[in-house]
């Protein structure tokens, strides 16, 4: 970069991370400014005549009036090649581990990494040759990026022509020009390293619904709430209620081939526990720690809270990129209200009319910008692919209060809302996703695939204990006024089917083994056994069986363990079943 090309200024104010400087007429909005003696990293937020109000992304401490900025003439960018996956990146695409190399265990202000390492050599295999006709988003070749991840290198937006020059099967670094395509406008050389603006989204041919559910393993979101792939969901909650926990199982488990974490704002142990974690565990799917499929930006509390706006965008931009190579990806954004609480800050700051809360007037605006963005769509290029992006934010309302703004400008946004309640949690019900609050509007189009790919019967069991415990709840009034014995054998029957529902099947241990993640089929038969067990205790009391012994028989003991058999055992459901359906008929007397 040359520096005596770029347009200068001098600051004029200093407040916080945000400062004004004069001199800047001839920069855009959002161009990255260079910023003091350390060249702190800013972006241009504001423009009035010649004055520029910059967010800076580091600690503005020691900055003076007369300081010298300077543009860089580009907006704030990603680096996107190779090297991504099982990376960890601050809210500004600086790569931590390169970082603390260079400084140590602390993030020195002004310090400069490239956030991809451009000297590693990948083994690149070239799928285009020479004379092709190639256009935006056609694949030249690929890298094997990580043992389950193949990154399709691409022709990049806004290029388009014939290749005239391509490399052998070869190693290369991402800097090296792998390809040269000839066009009207001369010939460009290509590398396997694209930058793209974060603010901008990712361009593609066509935007579809939805119709297909991202499976989480998740007994509640599975059965009562699913999330389609491409879906948008969030999970709001108060503090305690399991809202990191629900995200990093979705992250963990969820049928999703990239996955892309953004801590936004939350404590650093939260990432500490993705990053101890996700080496240690094992895909089910891959037989690889789930971290070769996984790309993680960390900006955590500790850390310049002006960044956390950047570290959405970032995150969403990755996530577009390998949408691009035809993978379903999801992003977890924990969480959105500190990220939206950055935006205020910084609104203050510039002293924009506040809207409610004192969040800007565009609060709603942003959030729909960031979600938007994700969706199923067929990428560009002259393969026909599909890609996806699924993008799960949680919410952090003051005291679970979902009448605040952020809760609510998300809630008009998105299609899936897994309410945590604190409530449940201090129960130690988890995941605390409260079924009678909760919804999602994906459950109609997805009810076809269910029955189709699970069971016929699945979305008439499902809609059947939703039912039961909707009852559960309106019988909860009547027994604590005058107690369980007043309630007749058959509400008393419905009770306890709720109570089996809610421990049985909806209460499910993140940290055990086998409990932490159940496939389809498995969830299928666990919700058939207790629906099973109501409809034939039902029958037994019409048959004038006394309601105790129908409580009592022993088969309902293994009901409840049945969530601990393993995938590899289900058929012992099956045997529970036959085992059900026999105890019933001797207290029947057939």
């Amino acid at each position: 970069m040359n520096e005596s090309n770029l347009q200068k200024g001098r600051i004029v104010k200093v407040s916080g991370p945000l400062i004004v400087a004069e001199g800047m007429a001839d920069v855009k909005m959002y161009d990255v400014i260079r910023v003091g003696e350390l060249k702190l990293i800013g972006e241009v937020i504001e423009l009035r005549g010649d004055l520029a109000s910059i967010q800076v992304y580091e600690e503005t401490g020691g900055l003076k009036v007369g300081d010298e900025v300077f543009s860089t003439g580009a907006p704030l960018s990603v680096e996107l090649a190779p090297g991504l996956i099982e990376s960890i990146f601050d809210g500004i695409q600086r790569p931590l581990d390169a970082i603390r190399k260079v400084a140590g265990d602390r993030i020195h202000r002004g310090i400069e990494v490239n956030s991809l390492d451009h000297t590693k050599p990948w083994h690149f295999v070239p799928k285009a040759k020479v004379g092709d006709i190639v256009s935006c988003g056609d694949v030249l070749g690929t890298v094997q990026e990580s043992p389950v991840v193949l990154h399709s290198v691409m022709v990049p937006p806004d290029v388009e022509g014939e290749i005239v020059s391509i490399v052998k099967e070869g190693d290369f670094n991402i800097e090296h020009t792998i390809a040269s395509i000839e066009n009207a406008k001369g010939v460009i050389k290509v590398s396997m390293l694209q930058k793209w603006p974060v603010r901008r989204g990712r361009p593609y041919k066509e935007k579809m619904p939805p119709n297909m559910p991202m499976i989480t393993g998740q007994r509640v979101i599975d059965t009562f709430f699913p999330i389609a792939k491409g879906g948008v969901a969030a999970v709001p909650g108060p503090f305690g209620s399991g809202k990191t926990v629900v995200q990093h199982q979705l992250a963990k488990w969820a049928d999703a081939e990239i996955i892309v974490y953004v801590g936004c704002g939350e404590r650093g142990n939260e990432m500490t526990d993705v990053l101890n974690e996700f080496p240690e565990l094992t895909d089910p799917k891959t037989g690889y720690p789930l971290m070769k499929r996984t790309v993680l930006i960390a900006n955590t509390s500790d850390m310049p809270v002006a960044a956390r706006e950047a570290s959405i965008y970032t995150g969403i931009t990755i996530a577009e990129y390998y949408r691009d190579m035809g993978y379903t990806v999801a992003i977890m954004a924990d969480s959105t209200s500190r990220w939206a609480e950055s935006l205020r800050e910084m609104s203050g700051r510039l002293e924009e009319m506040p809207g409610e809360e004192g969040y800007p007037a565009y609060l709603s605006g942003r959030i729909a910008e960031f979600y938007e963005r994700a969706g199923v769509v067929k990428v560009l290029g002259k393969e026909d692919k599909i890609g996806a992006i699924s993008a799960i934010g949680a919410v952090s309302p003051p005291g679970g209060d979902l009448s605040e703004p952020v809760s609510q400008a998300t809630l008009r946004i998105v299609k899936v809302f897994w309410g945590l309640s604190a409530s449940l949690a201090y129960k130690r019900h988890f995941p605390a996703i409260d079924w009678l609050q909760s919804y999602s509007l994906y459950s109609d189009k997805l009810d076809s695939w269910f029955n189709e790919n699970v069971s016929a019967d699945f979305t008439a069991l499902t809609v059947e204990a939703m039912g039961i415990l909707q009852e559960e709840s309106e019988l909860d009034e009547i027994v604590r006024l005058v107690g369980m014995d007043a309630l007749s054998p058959k509400d008393r029957l419905t009770m306890e089917a709720a109570k089996s529902i809610r421990e049985d099947y909806l209460h499910q241990n993140a940290f055990h083994e086998v409990d932490t993640f159940t496939s389809m089929t498995k969830q299928h038969k666990m919700l058939k056994l207790i629906i099973d067990c109501y409809h034939l205790g039902i029958e037994a009391l019409n048959g004038e069986v006394e309601i105790d012994s129908i409580l009592s028989i022993p088969v309902r003991e293994q009901i409840g363990r049945a969530k601990y058999i393993e995938e590899k055992d289900i058929a012992k459901l099956d045997e529970i079943s036959v085992e059900l359906k026999r105890e019933m008929s001797d207290l029947n007397g057939n």
